[in-house]
């Protein structure tokens, strides 16, 4: 197993019909397994912070602009704000797609730029390109202007749409942004060999809603 996968894993729970008693379990085990952070929605952030203000090596993370994409730079830029005001520590903001795919790169970086300065000094940035909707020139696209805009990471997928995460993405993301940008891959990273598979391309961080079962060697039937 790679050292410290639990350290490379966001533990996941971002379906719209999440209870309070799930959240309250995946809380539970990221401090159990010690995972990177809790990737939750922005309704559930306020829980989440709470529930580990005394576990500072798992941090709260959140959604931004989630699932689509489609809302306007000003509301992420609001919404970030809101999520950091609320205990988040990382956010993870979905790129306007259509914008990038109609080639209006202006308003694509515009919008991670307004999430980056929003969270400048409070929390990391991760963008999600959605490869599974893009070309690879527009996966490369997407991800320069997530490292001109100043953002921490780039991210394969939201898990929400036609496709997750690939080796052969990661590979070309991790080959696009440099050794000094994150990559994290998500969506479909349900077994430990799939999680190394991954790390292998070059991905450092990993979106799971399957994180325990990864840890265990086992492989999980989650979507996410």
């Amino acid at each position: 197993m790679t050292a410290n996968l639990n350290r490379m894993i966001d533990h996941t729970l971002l379906k719209a019909n999440a209870t309070k008693a799930e959240v309250t379990k995946l809380l539970e085990e990221a401090k159990e397994y010690k995972f990177a952070s809790v990737c939750i929605n922005p309704t559930w952030v306020k829980t989440a912070a709470e529930f580990l203000k005394d576990t500072p090596e798992v941090k709260v993370c959140t959604v931004i602009g989630f699932p689509l994409g489609a809302s306007t730079p000003e509301v992420k830029a609001f919404e970030t704000k809101n999520a950091i005001e609320n205990g988040a520590d990382e956010v993870d903001m979905v790129i306007n797609i259509g914008a990038l795919k109609d080639e209006q790169f202006d308003l694509v970086e515009k919008d991670i730029k307004g999430v980056v300065d929003a969270a400048k000094g409070k929390a990391l940035t991760k963008v999600i390109i959605e490869t599974s909707l893009l070309t690879d020139e527009e996966k490369v696209k997407a991800c320069q202007l997530a490292v001109s805009a100043g953002a921490d990471f780039v991210k394969t997928s939201t898990g929400f749409s036609t496709g997750g995460a690939t080796v052969e993405d990661v590979a070309l993301m991790r080959k696009t942004v440099g050794p000094d940008v994150g990559v994290k891959a998500s969506g479909g990273v349900r077994s430990l060999e799939d999680a190394e598979g991954v790390v292998k391309a070059g991905a450092n961080r990993i979106g799971a809603s399957s994180g325990v079962a990864i840890m265990n060697g086992q492989k999980s039937s989650s979507s996410y």
